[in-house]
């Protein structure tokens, strides 16, 4: 960088004894700066590799005359201070000394607090951190997590020395590109010593990983981060892996879902096990589990893209979730399992749903011996025993139908015939897929 364009001091400041060097060379020693400076008076403190690029430096002169003739000569002389070729840009610091006295984050330690900047916490992956530390030697140990700084991470290494080494080399540096997804743009990585020395991992998780211990157990519902070989589908391309629960979020809500609702339609492809509904970032989302993967592939290929009701309400896009057991109470209005098998429980199940008992002519929403559904015959290009029942919870918004909705006025968009708005299905008249 030329003179010409950037000032090379700053004569605004108040003289001091410890001058602040800019644009230094990447990792410039000590001897270096003492070398630059020593012409004009005895270096008496440094302090190297300051800032987030790691080329900065304060030096402390035995005396605030000596300060005053290094800045007073090179800001007459027609040559810049100068290391490794590269200009060094020279003001006096707010300082007046320079204090070695080493945080926490400074004392070298086995164990490295690392905070990546300009990503989210799915941005990069464990296996990712894994990948980059692991070049200067065995990592024990990872936990990742967010704070107010941002999304950290707690590398374990054998000792200090190796710890030091990736510290070294790593910090104020970035992940490469081809390691990120498309959408980061810049992550830096500011890295400094953690008081820890020997991270406590409970399991191998998406979040966490132990690689000393094999036989650490593993969080299956936390392993999203897993490192899994892509499956390619027929088509050539990645498929996403498979589970037993099935994500669904249901957009354009005109009428309630609840879980009885959602109970009826998936319970069509085979038993449903548990079910639990939740909000999040301003929509309605639904956990399904399945015994198997084999059945919830069967109903995620079947209902994607499917409304629920007539109209083009309630349409269903689904996805796997990284789950594979959910954790839901045994019965309320936003989850329910169905794999309980105590009596009493179930009484007392019973025995709250016939309180919220719909009026007369409708269905009961939950039937616990799940013996008394009326079967149904199938209707061509129907699946199979795929019937509504009603739920005693939501009553219906008494908001009419668009004019001329139909399960086949919304091109590409099948759905399962709408309740009468305001009531219950009529008895014997089946949800179904429109052709």
């Amino acid at each position: 960088m030329s003179t010409s364009s950037q000032t090379q001091f700053r004569y605004t400041q108040t003289p001091s004894k410890v001058l602040h060097l800019r644009n230094l060379p990447w990792e410039c020693t000590e001897e270096e700066l003492v070398e630059l400076c020593k012409p004009f008076g005895k270096i008496v403190n440094t302090k190297c590799n300051v800032g987030a690029n790691r080329n900065q430096a304060f030096v402390e002169f035995v005396d605030l005359n000596q300060a005053i003739s290094m800045v007073s000569y090179y800001a007459s002389s027609s040559e810049p201070a100068q290391v490794r070729g590269k200009t060094v840009y020279i003001q006096y610091s707010n300082r007046h000394e320079i204090v070695n006295n080493k945080s926490p984050g400074d004392t070298p330690g086995n164990v490295l607090l690392v905070t990546i900047e300009g990503v989210e916490a799915n941005d990069v992956t464990i296996e990712t951190i894994h990948l980059v530390f692991s070049a200067f030697g065995f990592v024990h140990k990872i936990a990742t997590f967010e704070k107010a700084a941002g999304f950290q991470a707690l590398i374990q290494f054998t000792d200090a020395e190796t710890a030091s080494s990736a510290r070294n080399a790593l910090d104020g540096r970035s992940i490469p590109r081809y390691l990120l997804p498309g959408h980061v743009t810049s992550c830096h990585l500011r890295i400094s010593y953690s008081a820890h020395t020997d991270l406590n991992i409970k399991f191998q998780s998406h979040r966490s990983r132990d690689y000393t211990n094999p036989y650490l157990p593993v969080n299956p519902t936390a392993m999203e981060g897993l490192m899994q070989v892509p499956v390619v589908g027929p088509d050539g391309k990645k498929q996403e892996p498979q589970s037993n629960v099935l994500l669904a979020s249901i957009e354009n809500m005109q009428y309630a879902v609840t879980v009885d609702v959602l109970h009826s339609v998936f319970s069509a492809f085979g038993t449903v096990q548990k079910i639990a509904i939740f909000e999040k970032n301003g929509g309605t989302q639904a956990l399904i589990q399945y015994p198997d993967v084999t059945t919830a592939a069967v109903a995620k290929e079947s209902l994607e893209g499917h409304c629920i009701y007539e109209g083009g309400y309630c349409k269903l896009h689904l996805s796997y979730s990284r789950h594979t057991d959910l954790n839901v109470k045994a019965y309320s209005d936003k989850s329910r399992d169905y794999t309980i098998s105590d009596l009493s429980l179930l009484a007392t199940q019973a025995s709250a749903a016939m309180q919220a008992q719909p009026s007369a002519g409708q269905v009961p929403a939950w039937d616990p011996s799940l013996q008394a559904r009326p079967s149904y015959g199938s209707v061509p290009g129907t699946v199979p025993g795929q019937a509504y029942q009603a739920s005693a919870v939501p009553t219906y918004m008494n908001a009419a139908p668009p004019a001329g909705s139909s399960p086949l006025s919304q091109p590409g968009a099948t759905s399962m015939r709408m309740p009468p708005p305001g009531g219950a299905p009529l008895l014997g008249q089946p949800p179904y897929y429109g052709q």
